[in-house]
């Protein structure tokens, strides 16, 4: 695209001062850098992802409440975690993790198990022990 058809359709960044960097070609055919506020494309398409992290963030937290999943869960949806990212925070294999997902084993994990969780989420153990999805 040329640099005067960059987008500046307002966007996440048009609220803000920060502009996105493009790349388009000058009037000589050259690649160069453009700055953009925003592209309306992109602005659904990030508008959709965070809807639906803040929806996974929401079924943790009922499922936490439930008692049908741990507070693990909840805290490695709130913090954008998958099970992989999550088992490589903690130093674990990822079935164990999982596994750590349940309430009924979550119950039984001691407080060095609990611990490297709570470093991962920035949270205390109390706080990780203590939550009940409300």
């Amino acid at each position: 695209m040329k640099k005067e058809e960059v987008p500046q359709d307002k966007g996440n960044l048009s609220k803000s001062d920060m502009k996105e960097l493009c790349y388009a070609t000058d009037e000589n055919g050259e690649y160069t850098t453009a700055l953009s506020t925003g592209w309306e494309p992109k602005t659904i398409a990030l508008n959709n992802s965070i809807q639906d992290i803040i929806e996974r963030i929401e079924q943790a937290k009922n499922e936490v409440k439930q008692g049908l999943a741990s507070p693990i869960v909840y805290f490695m949806e709130l913090h954008k975690m998958d099970w992989n990212i999550l088992s490589s925070y903690v130093g674990m294999w990822k079935w164990r993790v999982k596994r750590h997902g349940k309430p009924s084993v979550f119950k039984t994990l001691n407080e060095g198990v609990l611990k490297k969780y709570a470093e991962a989420f920035q949270i205390t153990t109390a706080e990780l022990k203590n939550f009940k999805g409300e």
